[in-house]
């Protein structure tokens, strides 16, 4: 299982959608705040389906907070941002690694990806484009996260 971390959401719907990809994918969703939106809100809900309740969540104070309980896993930090050269597809992820996203508007915040700076990880795109929606870049990482590590998982394959 792979961590997959938001530090400070503001839209509800990529939370959402996160929240129901993560159930499919035997994700972990951990949320720092602040959160933009309430939790509870119905465009949270409504993303993230029925899936909602069989989310694994914890939802933290603060960075703060968070990084007391798991700073030990430091080395296994990876930082999704448009501040580095490394491809994403050239990380090695192993589970229980966790994957850093932030503010959709902000990103995250250097202090934080210089924990372990090899490993701040970037999707390419072209010329005309400077960042992806928050929930297509979770999914995009972390179902290569899970190609390097499928012999870990349990998964049904629908035909």
């Amino acid at each position: 299982m792979f961590n997959i971390v938001l530090l400070n959401p503001q839209i509800p719907q990529n939370t959402g959608t996160i929240g129901r990809m993560c159930v499919n994918a035997n994700l972990k969703l951990h949320i720092i705040k602040p959160i933009m939106f309430d939790i509870s809100e119905k465009a949270v809900r409504r993303a993230g389906l029925d899936y909602w309740h069989k989310l694994d969540l914890s939802v933290w104070e603060s960075l703060d907070e968070f990084l007391s309980k798991n700073l030990q896993h430091k080395d296994r930090f990876f930082f999704a941002t448009t501040k580095t050269n490394q491809l994403y597809f050239d990380a090695k992820y192993l589970a229980g690694d966790f994957i850093f996203f932030g503010a959709e508007s902000t990103g995250l915040p250097s202090e934080l990806m210089n924990m372990s700076p090899q490993n701040k990880v970037t999707i390419p795109m072209g010329k005309n484009g400077r960042s992806l929606n928050q929930a297509m870049s979770v999914g995009i990482i972390a179902y290569e996260a899970i190609r390097q590590n499928i012999q870990n998982f349990d998964f049904r394959v629908y035909v």
